[in-house]
């Protein structure tokens, strides 16, 4: 009774529910204690149901806690029986209206492709009563769980809504990484006479850094002046970092000198901002300024200088710094310096002493280390990188394949390749961005689904042939395909950088700056192609790759040929 009593309020989601709630009314009594083996390993070897009835370890946690633990367990396992029975205890103990639970519930139905229930669940939302506070932590909760969509539903429902909804909506998106939808969520918010705030601009801020925008940079800056939004030190960091992120590092060094230097993390900012373009020297002013201004470094602050150092090949300032950090600041190094260590040192061909680092490294830091074999055909280490690798990508195959070849072990080079195809591993497709009027487009390699794709590729076909005129020759041993040596020049010709490349000459006047965002390492033939353009065309070409900036200029890039 006390089950129907409680649920009066939910009419309609009741008399659905009533059935598959009263097949496990057995359940409706307090919850056991649940056992605490780690989040995810304890989920490997249980049943979530099994959760409900085993270990005391968790006796200290109260009944919603319990229930939020086992509804984690059921999105794991997507266990729609113990879903269930959640869902009947909530209702039993008079949670339904704690938002965490409810956003818990909606996303362990989701999880187990029941979205019909989870839409109804918070469908039946306005007839529970839930005030607008309550709402917004409905939304902040689904979207902590990564459920956008079912935030969105509740979003698109609510009659009214405040800063604090329209906060969540676009920090969600940029935690979930759909930074595109957060843009144009910020714009709707403008046009809803809803007034941002300062958490309203980090996460837009964060967005434009995201997506290299500049013009978003801008605008967004430029708003945050015309409303006179105070600048504390992590909205002052955030435009530094912003504006390095599109390419811009000019404005965030203006950003930098005319705002408050008070705490450390608008340093890192600059510092990181500086390392990613390359400006090694530029970083270790900042740093000595930062020392003069009494401002003591952390070890976000060491892992930008080493980054620049590791950028620019200064190996001995780099173990200077390394040392400094240790002796001086009382700062143990973490798996972030050690790996920014390796990464330096074996950029610089020091691959033995790379390995010999006193720390176990990572999956990260292994290829970090089989990267540098590659280069520096250091076989014997590359195949330790690559047995410590637990799950080879794509990337992981072409790093040894690449070794292999180098090395005039094609027969080794080639059974990496059918390794791929048994195991269905196929490259990376690379991707580029750039910005337009505002509007961001984005290019694959070998894309073709562009409205105005002839014309790109008419206009590459001339840029391809204007280099090759000037003793351009493409690097087609990068191509891990057996086909014709045409056939590799073909696949190169058509990277998604110098499709991105090609419209924004198709579009823009002669002598306009071009910038494209890439999500891999720009290859040794795009490197070299537009060091060659930069000169023939006169333009000024940036290009932030997955590691660093390379600004291409008058024939030669700003990394010096070192990345």
């Amino acid at each position: 009774m006390e089950t129907k009593r409680l649920c009066s309020r939910t009419g309609r989601w009741w008399r659905q529910m009533h059935p598959i709630v009263s097949a496990h009314s057995y359940l409706l009594r307090p919850t056991s204690a649940i056992p605490d083996h780690g989040k995810y390993g304890f989920f490997e070897r249980s049943s979530s149901s099994e959760l409900q009835n085993s270990s005391p370890f968790l006796g200290i946690l109260s009944d919603h806690q319990k229930l939020n633990f086992i509804l984690e367990a059921c999105k794991f396992y997507s266990d729609f029986k113990t879903a269930v029975q959640s869902h009947a205890k909530i209702i039993k103990f008079g949670y339904g209206t704690y938002p965490s639970l409810i956003a818990s519930l909606a996303s362990g139905y989701a999880h187990c492709d029941c979205l019909d229930l989870a839409h109804q669940l918070l469908d039946e939302m306005p007839y529970w009563g839930f005030d607008l506070i309550t709402a917004n932590l409905i939304i902040a909760s689904l979207m902590k769980v990564g459920e956008l969509d079912l935030a969105k539903r509740v979003f698109r429902k609510m009659p009214s809504r405040d800063v604090v909804t329209w906060n969540s909506m676009i920090g969600g998106c940029v935690r979930n990484e759909r930074f595109e939808e957060a843009l144009r969520l910020f714009q709707k918010m403008l046009n809803s006479n809803i007034e941002p705030d300062g958490f309203t601009f980090a996460s837009v801020i964060t967005v434009c850094a995201r997506l290299g925008s500049s013009h978003h940079a801008e605008f967004v800056h430029g708003l945050m002046s015309e409303k006179k939004i105070q600048l504390n030190f992590i909205l002052s960091s955030a435009l530094i970092d912003m504006y390095s992120k599109c390419g811009r590092i000019k404005a965030a060094k203006e950003v930098f000198n005319s705002v408050h230097h008070d705490d450390i993390s608008v340093w890192n900012s600059m510092i990181n901002g500086l390392a990613i373009h390359g400006l090694a020297s530029d970083a270790i002013g900042v740093f000595s300024q930062m020392e003069m201004e009494c401002i003591s470094p952390d070890s976000i602050t060491f892992i930008g200088i080493l980054t620049a150092c590791s950028h620019c090949g200064l190996v001995e300032q780099g173990r200077w710094y390394f040392d400094l950090m240790r002796r001086h600041y009382s700062i143990q190094p973490q798996l972030e310096h050690y790996g920014t260590m390796v990464d330096l040192l074996g950029r610089a061909g020091l691959v033995e002493e790379a390995y010999a680092m006193p720390m176990e490294p990572d999956i990260v830091i292994w290829r970090v280390l089989l990267s540098s074999c590659r280069n520096f055909k250091k076989l014997e280490l590359g195949e330790v990188a690559v047995a410590k690798i637990s799950h080879l990508t794509s990337g992981d195959y072409i790093l040894l394949s690449h070794m292999y070849c180098s090395l005039n072990k094609w027969d080794s080079s080639e059974r990496v390749r059918e390794m791929m195809k048994r195991g269905g591993v196929r490259k990376n497709r690379g991707k580029s961005w750039i910005e337009l009027g505002g509007i961001i487009y984005q290019f694959k390699a070998g894309d073709r689904s562009h409205p105005e794709t002839e014309a790109i590729y008419k206009v590459l076909e001339g840029l391809i042939r204007r280099t090759k005129l000037e003793g351009f020759m493409p690097t087609t041993d990068l191509v891990l395909m057996d086909v014709s040596d045409e056939e590799k020049e073909e696949n190169l010709n058509s990277h998604s950088e110098k499709l991105a490349l090609a419209y924004v000459i198709l579009k823009t006047s002669p002598g306009t700056e071009i910038r494209v965002t890439k999500n891999l390492r720009t290859c040794d033939d795009c490197h070299c192609w537009m060091k060659m353009l930069s000169r023939l065309l006169s333009r000024v070409i940036i290009v932030r790759d997955r590691i660093r900036f390379h600004r291409f200029e008058g024939g030669l890039c700003s990394c010096r040929d070192y990345w």
